[in-house]
């Protein structure tokens, strides 16, 4: 009897330890085949239970329920999708994908945290099929953002997103590779975020994300955010050359400094360079623009378990501008045409120099610690002239902004991922601070670029402190994610400007230099996936944008950090195996709208009254369709409400804010190496003022680009405008009165968009 039981118990034993041999987990690594980076976001599907998982940021997965000889098929946007046999001899899988041509077969809906903001999804087809020409056609890839440059090609661009008019960053956070690139309480406006620094070449992907509802997202990101990330490695190294109308010119290059069997120590170091020089159009007053860029990064394992990032970058820009002018400075003959210029020392000149650091550690256990130090130096000087002869009726409203700045920060952040049953967990914790020294922090009077007196002079020191816990639960078809972040402001102002500046006198007159703020932004958001083809999610937040330091001081506290609260109900939809659709209905309030030149003391009648709540409510759709192997299609429609709460009907309007927005395009790229496309870019009118009688005018836009592509070498023709439509760039309302005027005039100036512009380049690889 005895010997009977002893023989079963090593039966079962046999059989238990077979059947937890065969259901296993399979860990693996997906990398690319030539660079051996790793590919965060490979989809890793098990044939058999057709159960997938996504790889993270170091391209590693866990599979669980697998069995021996289970296929399992790995696919990315813009490889080659792999098919693989689970080998049980071994302990860990390498799978090396190559490059290939774009399929949105291969797009995966899943229903893990990493697809929470669907535009992973989005991004990566875009950038595989719209190559960029400059950092602003990378912003320009956001779905329903558009962008209007008006001072110049040197200055950060003016950005418009689900009906904000976000000026140049004051609602829209933007980062590359972790480091901040809004520019809180500047010289021009709050968040400034001149991205003229990122070489649109060294750009391996790009993350955004519309709403207030991401935990590691604090201030100014309430339209959204946009996140940036540059290559670890270079495939090969490039030198390119553009050329083109009104005399423009670009040279770069990217290098390789390792030898290839680097990357098998996981080592990669590169340096790149662009310059570029452009007269910017037809303008009569050439703006002679320059800019030289200079970008280094370098990546190594420092232990087993241990990678470094560095990275360095500068900037040199300087250009003239011919600034907006009215519409009756071209009718009534001030000036020859909408190219003249009715101020000629108008202009601008910056440098931005960054050091960036960042150490990943494995801890094991599943468990993850980032740390990350940035510096920024900065230097921005700028002359602009809105309004001419209104204010100072005998030397003119020609003003000059002006700041330097040394900008800090340090970002740390654990994350554990555990499993407990059928649920995964994934819990990120993460603090931080970012400090602004500025000094001077200037408004100038001047009068052919000569100070005359000062508007506005002092000293700005700013901190924001942060803390952050976020919480991932993913179980069957449902994902909840809930966060909160708070954080900490401390504001200082000392006004330097001498006792006979009144503007500044009046404005500062009995403030102290500091105040403090601290706000908690809770999160939470639902996902639930139907099946591989449809996904619904629900998300809902809070967010905010802190003021000027300025404001704050001359406001003696009031409307600091002003709240934004929002919500998002969408859906991911593959009806058809190579169509993708995102759409989503949302809501968002705001406890205080900023506004150019009102809140934020960037003119000489600037003053800093509050300017009340505001409500937005749209609808976003976003639709990328595959026709063959070859032609690609995308079309992005945006239509949005925005409307001061507090003010009566017809005067609750949002000067600038868009109300309907649309791009599209066809793209092709075949085997024979020919690609490019066709596209256009629609803004609708909108209303200039509160009460809409003054009209900012749309315009649709159409872009072409052709290019032959060959291992060894790039030729390619692009052309901005195709049909030289005449449409203007960016519009504002000012009450301006010329040198002649008896009266000032409220009218809306402008400054005129590019006409036809055809560039050239060639591109050699090896």
């Amino acid at each position: 009897m005895n010997k009977i039981i002893f023989t079963g118990i090593i039966i079962i034993s046999q059989l238990s330890s077979s059947l937890i041999y065969s259901q296993t987990l399979i860990k693996g690594k997906v990398v690319d085949k030539m660079t051996r980076e790793p590919l965060e976001l490979a989809v890793v599907t098990n044939a058999r239970t057709l159960k997938n998982v996504v790889t993270d940021k170091d391209g590693n997965f866990v599979l669980r329920n697998a069995s021996a000889e289970d296929s399992l098929t790995i696919s990315f946007i813009g490889y080659r999708s792999q098919k693989i046999i689970i080998d049980p001899s071994k302990k860990a899988l390498m799978i090396l994908l190559e490059k290939g041509q774009m399929d949105l077969k291969e797009v995966v809906i899943t229903s893990h945290s990493n697809n929470l903001t669907t535009s992973r999804i989005l991004s990566s087809i875009d950038l595989n099929m719209q190559p960029v020409k400059s950092a602003q056609d990378l912003l320009r890839l956001v779905p329903g953002l558009f962008i209007a440059q008006h001072q110049g090609g040197g200055k950060a661009e003016q950005i418009f997103l689900r009906g904000f008019d976000a000026d140049h960053g004051t609602d829209v956070n933007i980062s590359v590779d972790g480091m901040p690139v809004n520019m809180v309480s500047h010289a021009h406006g709050q968040g400034y975020a001149d991205l003229h620094f990122l070489i649109p070449e060294t750009v391996q992907g790009y993350d955004f994300g519309k709403g207030p509802y991401y935990t590691t997202k604090g201030d100014l990101c309430t339209a959204g955010y946009v996140a940036y990330d540059t290559k670890n490695t270079l495939d090969k190294n490039m030198v390119k050359l553009e050329g083109g109308q009104f005399t423009t010119g670009r040279v770069v290059a990217m290098i390789n400094l390792l030898k290839d069997n680097a990357r098998e120590k996981e080592q990669s170091a590169y340096i790149a360079g662009d310059a570029l020089y452009s007269n910017g159009g037809p303008f009569l007053l050439p703006e002679h623009f320059k800019r030289y860029n200079l970008f280094g990064k370098f990546n190594t394992r420092i232990s087993t378990h241990s990678k470094l990032m560095l990275s360095f970058t500068t900037l040199y820009s300087k250009w003239r501008a011919s600034g907006e002018i009215p519409d009756r400075a071209v009718s009534e003959g001030y000036i020859p045409s909408r190219w003249g210029a009715l101020d000629s020392s108008q202009g601008g000149y910056t440098t931005r120099t960054n050091a960036n650091i960042k150490l990943t550690t494995s801890l094991g256990k599943n468990l993850t610690w980032e740390n990350q130090a940035y510096y920024s130096h900065y230097y921005f000087s700028l002359i602009t002239n809105f309004t001419f002869y209104y204010y100072f009726p005998a030397a003119g409203d020609e003003f000059r902004q002006h700041e330097i700045r040394d900008l800090g920060g340090y970002n740390t952040k654990i994350a554990k991922k555990s499993v407990i049953g059928n649920a995964t967990l994934t819990c990120l914790i993460g603090a931080g601070f970012r400090y602004d020294h500025i000094s001077p922090s200037e408004l100038d009077h001047t009068m052919n670029g000569n100070f005359l007196s000062y508007l506005q002079f002092g000293r700005t020191k700013e901190l924001n402190t942060n803390a952050y816990f976020d919480e991932t639960i993913e179980t069957g078809k449902w994902l909840f994610n809930v966060g909160a972040r708070v954080d900490y402001f401390h504001f200082y102002y000392l006004n330097m400007a001498p006792v006979t500046d009144t503007f500044a006198s009046k404005v500062f007159a009995g403030t102290g230099p500091n105040a403090q703020k601290a706000t908690i932004s809770p999160k939470l958001n639902v996902q639930y996936t139907v099946n591989p083809q449809i996904q619904l999610y629900f998300k809902s937040g809070k967010g905010f944008h802190s003021n000027d330091a300025r404001v704050v001081i001359a406001n003696q506290g009031y409307q600091i950090l002003p709240a934004a609260y929002g919500a998002d109900l969408g859906i991911n939809w593959k009806p058809a195996p190579r169509l993708f659709i995102n759409t989503a209905i949302w809501y968002l309030y705001l406890q205080e709208e900023f506004t150019f030149g009102q809140d934020l003391i960037d003119q000489p009648g600037g003053p800093v009254q509050p300017s009340g709540r505001t409500s937005r409510k749209g609808i976003d759709f976003s639709l990328r369709y595959q026709f063959n192997d070859w032609l690609f299609a995308n079309v992005n429609i945006d239509l949005a409400r925005p409307r001061f709460i507090d003010s009566a009907a017809g005067h609750d309007y949002l000067a600038l804010a868009p109300t309907f927005t649309s791009t599209a395009g066809l793209d092709f790229r075949t085997k024979s190496g020919w690609n490019g496309g066709i596209s256009y870019r629609y803004l609708h009118n909108r209303a200039a003022n509160s009460t809409y009688t003054l009209t900012a005018l749309g315009y649709f836009v159409t872009d072409l680009a052709v290019n032959y592509t060959r291992p060894k070498y790039e030729i390619g023709l692009s052309v901005q405008n195709l049909f030289n439509v005449a449409w203007n760039e960016s519009q504002f309302e000012y009450v301006s009165q010329l040198k002649y005027e008896t009266a000032p005039v409220d009218e809306v100036s402008y400054t005129p968009g590019v006409p036809f512009f055809a560039k050239l380049k060639l591109a050699v690889f090896f």
